[in-house]
């Protein structure tokens, strides 16, 4: 009783996310819930979980840490659905992907909430495989003043920007700057850019073997 059925589901996966992007190093359980936010108590039955599944392992001081860095991605990868955040689709006229991105970002940038590129564009930016023509953004909150800010249409025809309204907050640990651009964490990039559409599958591919090499 109480035991939760998927590690991986939106806001268990912050720990296994926050594993990934410290791959080297052991944490006690307290360390984890400080580090993302979440209820102790909610952190040691994800923490416990995981070590039923062999994906993390303990050391003598308690301490907890990633097994296989790729194991635990292939294992989150398969249980990832990027559609259960509520993805808005619609059209902002640009030239090209790289400047609508950098154009959308200064838009973003004057209204409050956290904001990262993820999917093809953050691929884009941080190994340049890919071109695409779609820019998708997380945004934590979109207001009717904001969308009119991003001179943006809504509507699935011909879709150039999808912002999306993610299920948990826990998507923007790791964000940083990326050749100018503000990017979700290559681990979340990676896991998202897998079901978007063009060249996805393939974006991804080279996402890891550029971004997502543990040794």
């Amino acid at each position: 009783m109480g035991r939760p059925s998927n590690v991986f589901a939106a806001k268990s996966s912050r720990i296994a996310r926050h594993l990934l992007q410290h791959p080297s190093d052991s944490f006690l359980q307290v360390e984890l819930a400080d580090a993302t936010g979440l209820d102790p108590g909610y952190t040691s039955k994800i923490v416990h979980r995981l070590e039923e599944l062999r994906l993390i392992s303990r050391n003598e001081n308690d301490e907890v840490k990633v097994r296989d860095p790729d194991l635990l991605l292939d294992a989150w990868r398969e249980k990832y659905d990027f559609s259960m955040h509520r993805i808005i689709k619609g059209t902002v006229a640009a030239n090209n992907s790289r400047d609508l991105a950098l154009a959308l970002q200064e838009r973003l940038r004057e209204y409050p909430g956290e904001y990262a590129a993820t999917g093809l564009t953050a691929s884009w930016f941080m190994d340049k495989f890919a071109t695409h023509r779609i820019v998708t953004f997380f945004v934590e909150k979109p207001t009717k003043a904001m969308l009119s800010a991003l001179r943006f249409h809504e509507g699935e025809k011909g879709a150039n920007v999808w912002l999306v309204l993610p299920k948990d907050e826990g998507v923007f640990q790791g964000k940083k700057m990326v050749n100018g651009l503000m990017c979700v964490h290559p681990v979340q990039a990676y896991l998202d850019v897998l079901q978007h559409p063009e060249r996805g599958p393939e974006a991804a591919d080279s996402l890891r073997e550029s971004q997502l090499k543990w040794t």
